[in-house]
This record gives C-alpha cells, sequence and structure tokens, in this order.
C-alpha cells in the first residue's frame, strides 16, 4: 500500500499543475537536465549517491554522481543564453530518511536573469500562495534580516555574539560539541529555536545570512558587515526553499569548492568531483541573475499541515 492517501496525490497533481502554470504566465521555460553527472555537490553537509557506468571509455569518467539539485546544469544553460528556466524534478541525497527527509525526493528550482534576491523571494511568496490556494489557506508573510530574526527571537546578535552566547541561547536543548563550528552552533539555534515557534500560517522570509554561509551566492556589506546576498523561505516551522543572488565568479567558486574539499578531508569524507564545466560557465559570461530552490513535497506537508514527508509521497523510502 502506498505511504499517501490516494487524495494526497491527487492533490499533488494539481500542486504540479499550478506550478506549471505559475511560470507559462510569468514566460519562464521548463526544462529538463541531466540526473547523473561526472561531478558532484562538493557541499560537506550534503551527501550524493554515486553509480559506475560499465559502458566504453569513450563515453567519459566511469564514477557518475547523482544530483543533489539541478543547479549546476541550470546555470550551464543560464551561461549559453537560454534566459529564465525552471526545472520541476527528482534530485536524490544519500542519509537523509527520516521523519521530514526522504533520500529521494522532488524539487523546484528557477532562475531570474536581471533579478536580485528580494524581486526572486517575492515571486517564491506569490508561489507558495498560490500552492495554499489549493487547500483554501492563505498565510502573513514577514520578511526580515537574518541578524534582526536572531535579534528579535533570541535577543543576540549572530555576527558578534561568542560562541559561549550561541551555545547558551540553545537552553536545554542537549548537544555534544564535539567537532561543532558557529555556523552549526547558528543552524541549531534556527531549528530548535527560531524556526519551531514560526506560526504555522506565516510565511518567514530571511535575507543576508552570515558570509560563512554564501554556498554559491554572492558577497556584500550590509552596516559594516560581509553577509551573503541569500534567502530562506520558511511557512511555519518547515524550511521551502532557499535562494541567492548567484555567483558569477569562476576563480572565487573554484575556492570554495576546495574549501568544501579541505573540509570533506579534515572528516574522511568521499570528494565528488568539481563540476569544471560550471566554472567554465561562470567565467564565459554568465548573466547577473537569482536563483532559488524549493522542496516541494516540504511544500505538500506545510499545505497539508503533516510533519511526515512519507504522507505526501506514494512510496516513501522504506516501501520503495
Amino acid at each position: 500500500m502506498p505511504s499517501a492517501s490516494f487524495d494526497t496525490l491527487r492533490l499533488r497533481a494539481r500542486l504540479n499543475t499550478v506550478l506549471r502554470g505559475f511560470f507559462a504566465e510569468r514566460g519562464v521555460q521548463e526544462v529538463e537536465t541531466p540526473m547523473l553527472s561526472q561531478a558532484g555537490n562538493t557541499d560537506p553537509n550534503v551527501a550524493s549517491f554515486k553509480t559506475g557506468f560499465s559502458g566504453h571509455v569513450s563515453a567519459g569518467p566511469r564514477t557518475r554522481w547523482l544530483r543533489t539539485s539541478p543547479e549546476f546544469p541550470l546555470k550551464r544553460l543560464l551561461a549559453a543564453g537560454f534566459g529564465d528556466c525552471y526545472e520541476l524534478g527528482r534530485v536524490f541525497r544519500d542519509g537523509e530518511a527520516g521523519g521530514r527527509h526522504n533520500p529521494e525526493f522532488t524539487m523546484l528550482e528557477w532562475y531570474r536573469v536581471c533579478w536580485d534576491q528580494y524581486q526572486l523571494a517575492d515571486e517564491t511568496v506569490a508561489l507558495v500562495q498560490g500552492a495554499l490556494a489549493l487547500v483554501d489557506r492563505r498565510a502573513d508573510v514577514v520578511q526580515t534580516t537574518y541578524r534582526a530574526l536572531y535579534l528579535d527571537v533570541l535577543g543576540l546578535d549572530p555576527m558578534t555574539a561568542a560562541d559561549a552566547e550561541l551555545q547558551a541561547a540553545l537552553g536545554d536543548v542537549q548537544i555534544d560539541p564535539e567537532g561543532l563550528t558557529r555556523d552549526d552552533w547558528l543552524d541549531l539555534l534556527m531549528t530548535h529555536r527560531i524556526q519551531p515557534a514560526n506560526p504555522a500560517d506565516r510565511i518567514l522570509v530571511v535575507h543576508d545570512y552570515p558570509a560563512s554561509q554564501c554556498m554559491l551566492a554572492r558577497i556584500a556589506e550590509r552596516d559594516g558587515v560581509l553577509v551573503a546576498e541569500r534567502f530562506e523561505l520558511y511557512l511555519g516551522a518547515l524550511e521551502l526553499a532557499n535562494g541567492y543572488h548567484e555567483l558569477a565568479d569562476g576563480e572565487e567558486q573554484r575556492a570554495r569548492f576546495e574549501r568544501d574539499h579541505a573540509v570533506r578531508a579534515s572528516r574522511g569524507d568521499t570528494f565528488p568531483a568539481i563540476d569544471e564545466a560550471l566554472l567554465a560557465a561562470l567565467d564565459s559570461g554568465f548573466p547577473d541573475c537569482a536563483g532559488v530552490a524549493l522542496g516541494v513535497d516540504r511544500l505538500m506537508m506545510a499545505m497539508l499541515g503533516t510533519g511526515r514527508i512519507a504522507d505526501v509521497i506514494a512510496f516513501d523510502f522504506a516501501r520503495a
């Protein structure tokens, strides 16, 4: 038997129709990109599945990585001049199985040329509101900065507070501190103190993350502090989307990938190959743009008010 009800599967089909209609009205083109790649995601906090190709060596490297998002090939399309585009499809992350995670899940990712992260955040809010309308709901919207959010909710400045202050703000949440970095403590405060306090019918959009959490976003100065030009969107306690004003500097991106490899080396992790095609694309004339990835399963969970991802997919990992 499926893990989701038939009514939920029908709602999911209606949601897919709404998502595609949303972009068709705005002239954003749907595309499909490879699920298997010669390169992988270097992010130390994301584990990739890999497989081996058994055909002729002329086809290229035998080790292939299942995508954790369609980000890299979509950016290559942008560099080639394709324009605004999106992909709605399956992505894969090893080790992520549980109440809110499934190793195979659905991601919606899109890019807007000549937009910044603020314009894209507004469009993401509009998309989520359109999805909520399918279940006769609407959410209030609050947009803030990372710094202001931590000051308002926790009374501490995440950009300047000592690590000991961050640990103390967790209160009765007991965490083994071995090997944890400053960003780990900040993330724990978000997941254990801030997200649970966000009302179920509130869309919270958070801008300007610490520069150390830049990932593939540009860095800018705000009030004398370097920040990453990115945003995250939450609906209730669930994180739904992560967006960037995209970095367009191949040299800087290579340095970030190499830092990821250094962290992986210190942990004894595997090394997904750096995507040389992406770096070449960034240096070939990559357009000023913003992009965002949204978890469709998470969106369904928020729409239905469930904390179990199994409730919104036909067959969860245990039944696959």
